[in-house]
Parts: structure tokens; sequence; C-alpha cells
């Protein structure tokens, strides 16, 4: 899939995109794409980076996943959507809205967690950054995990400070607590609100009416 990529010194180059990565096939990928550095583009005459998104596949076959990725400015497209595209394959499908939230749930599952509490935990911590800056729009990221005595999972917030990333360390037990909660009740209403058909992200809980 051919694409042109814009930069605003005025240079216009055209760059070959995939339409379809299979991560065990070229696991380097999930590096590349937790980095950040998955499909960045240098400008040919300023050398500016560019890092823009477009659709595509991942697949995971070892995982039994499949991963439809919108470029977040098409969010509002998905939402749209009544029906999720056909899937042709066996592996389970999902949908991830942007690039960053690619990179968060490859990360998620590369270290052993299941997707859902760890969004539920994203909720909570959500509505504890409203309580403490409520003129504030932040975006939560899992960023990593420990072990031992004090095992926690670290999320990343965004959006208190500029060009600052806040670091909250919640306690492995509550992940373990909140994973015990949706294997007995997956109903509950907070998991049912994290997923929205294919698309499971705590940005459901937040999408504005005119998108539900």
């Amino acid at each position: 899939m051919k694409q042109n990529i814009i930069c605003p010194c005025g240079g216009n180059f055209p760059v070959e995109i995939e339409e379809e990565f299979d991560l065990d096939v070229n696991p380097e990928h999930i590096e590349n794409i937790c980095s950040g550095t998955f499909l960045s583009f240098i400008c040919p005459v300023c050398g500016k980076k560019h890092k823009p998104e477009f659709p595509l596949s991942i697949l995971w076959p070892s995982r039994k996943l499949r991963f439809e990725v919108f470029p977040e400015l098409d969010r509002g497209e998905f939402y749209r959507r009544k029906k999720p595209p056909m899937n042709r394959t066996p592996l389970v499908f999902e949908t991830i809205i942007g690039y960053p939230e690619m990179a968060d749930r490859l990360t998620v599952i590369s270290d052993g967690f299941d997707p859902v509490p760890v969004e539920a935990i994203k909720y909570y911590l959500h509505l504890k950054a409203e309580e403490q800056y409520p003129n504030d729009e932040v975006d939560i990221w899992y960023y990593s995990s420990n072990s031992g005595p004090d095992a926690s999972l670290e999320f990343h917030v965004h959006g208190i400070r500029e060009k600052e990333v806040a670091v909250m360390k919640v306690p492995f037990s509550l992940y373990q607590r909140t994973l015990e909660d949706y294997q007995k009740r997956p109903k509950n209403e907070i998991f049912t609100a994290l997923r929205v058909r294919t698309y499971l992200s705590v940005k459901n809980t937040m999408r504005p009416d005119e998108m539900k």
C-alpha cells in the first residue's frame, strides 16, 4: 500500500506500507511498536521524523489474536459502524484505535496480563485523576510491571503537566482482585462498558453521546 506523507517544510514523499504484519514471523515488530519506532519515516527534504498512523492488521497466531488497527483519526468512523468486518481466520478478532493503544495492548499481553482488568484499572485511575485534575484531559497507559514483595503494575499518565509524565504504581494484588472479579462477573457494568463490539478500551467509557 503506497501512501504520501506531507511535511510542514513542503516536502511530499511516498512510502510503501504493508497492510498486514505477523508478529510470529517478525517478532522484532513487537519491540518496534512498543518503543514507538514502528513505521517512522524521515522527510528527505528537512530530516523531520514523521510517525503517521495508517490502518493495518496485526496477526499474532501464537496468542490466537488478530488486531484490526485504526488510526486515531478514524475513531468516529469505528463507532458509526454497526457491524464488525468478517473475520476470515480462526484467530480472535479485536480492534485497536491509535498506535499508542497498539503499543499498550502488546505490552500488556507480552507481560502476561489480561487486558480487561488492566483497562478496568485504567478506568479507576481516570476517576482519581478527574477528581484531582478536573480541567485536564489525561491519557493513561500501561508501562511495565515488577515482581517480588512489592509487585506492582506501572502506569504513565499524560496530560497533567505539559511535557511531563506522571507515574502511578498499582499493587499487583489489585490486578488479581480485578481479574477474579471479571472471571466471576464478566457482565458487571464496568466490564461491559469497556467494550464496544470488537473494541476493548477504557476510552469507550469516555466517548461523547453522539458516538454511543
